[in-house]
């Protein structure tokens, strides 16, 4: 497979990493408008290093990697769609919901394969949490907070961190958004960087989603509540535990540890995006859920000021 990458800054470089590591994968070249980032892995990676988009795709390629700050990844993602080249989108999508739109429907006319990087989904936490719920959910709690990133400049830490949690409370609940509403605020910078998102799903199932760049330290954590059982996940440990229904006759509950084998959530994004060109069947992640993602967000701000 033929590949490249678009955008050189952190997540870039993990996908480049991860394209170089992979047996069967060859990285044509990758693009980045700094010429410091494209000397720095030219040389780590033995990769040509091109100023410009336009550059990369005089090459073939069955896919690529976009990497850019969301507010390019409209105009990038088509320039890679019009050349019928399949392509992974860092999330969210796109800036706005009519930009997805276009991607969506470009790619969808063009015969290209377009995939959301939705990377937790593919954190073996989630993996399990999604297996042992059931259709009994009574609520989702989502904690993602952390320290102020200087890399994020575009948007505020509802679309950079809440994009996150928006697509993993319809994954795990297989349910669409019925309500919407959030409160937050601006400390930091020029976004919002405190929020406090809180939902139903049209399954019935309530959501919270509490996502902030202010904590001083990383937290990213799922508790799920069921009729049948209560569901705790640590994101980053990759650790789940799963408690029974509390017992009213001897007050009393138990707890299974779930052992899980910790895997690198962007290696496995990345290998069965690609499994499925090979495999001419659907991406995991579709630009559709993408697109899901980005109407939330619009529900959410049209709310405000």
């Amino acid at each position: 497979m033929k590949v490249g990458v678009v955008g050189l800054g952190w997540m870039g470089r993990v996908h480049l990493r991860n394209y170089t590591e992979m047996a069967g994968v060859q990285v044509i070249g990758v693009v980045d408008v700094d010429s410091k980032a494209r000397e720095e892995v030219a040389t780590q990676f033995g990769v040509a290093a091109f100023a410009t988009l336009e550059d990369l795709l005089e090459h073939e390629l069955d896919a690529i990697s976009v990497c850019v700050p969301t507010s390019l990844h409209h105009e990038a993602g088509l320039k890679i769609i019009e050349k019928k080249i399949n392509l992974i989108i860092e999330k969210p999508l796109a800036a706005t919901a009519a930009e997805g739109e276009e991607l969506v429907r470009r790619a969808g006319d063009m015969g290209v394969a377009l995939m959301v990087g939705h990377v937790e989904r593919f954190n073996p936490a989630v993996a399990r949490v999604k297996e042992l719920v059931g259709d009994d959910v009574i609520s989702i709690q989502i904690e993602r907070v952390g320290p102020y990133p200087p890399r994020i400049q575009d948007v505020g830490v509802v679309k950079d961190l809440g994009s996150h949690d928006i697509d993993l409370i319809r994954h795990i609940t297989g349910s669409e958004f019925k309500s919407v509403n959030a409160v937050m605020s601006t400390t930091l910078g020029k976004h919002e960087d405190s929020a406090l998102i809180t939902a139903q799903m049209e399954n019935g199932a309530l959501a919270s989603i509490s996502t902030n760049w202010v904590t001083p330290y990383k937290s990213r954590k799922i508790l799920v509540a069921c009729e049948s059982k209560y569901i705790e996940a640590n994101l980053i440990t990759q650790e789940v535990k799963e408690y029974s229904a509390f017992s009213t006759y001897d007050k009393s509950y138990s707890v299974r540890e779930w052992p899980l084998m910790f895997r690198e959530p962007v290696k496995e994004e990345l290998t069965r995006f690609l499994a499925a060109l090979r495999n001419n069947t659907p991406v995991p992640i579709p630009g559709e859920d993408g697109l899901a993602v980005l109407r939330v967000f619009e529900r959410i701000f049209s709310r405000q000021g």
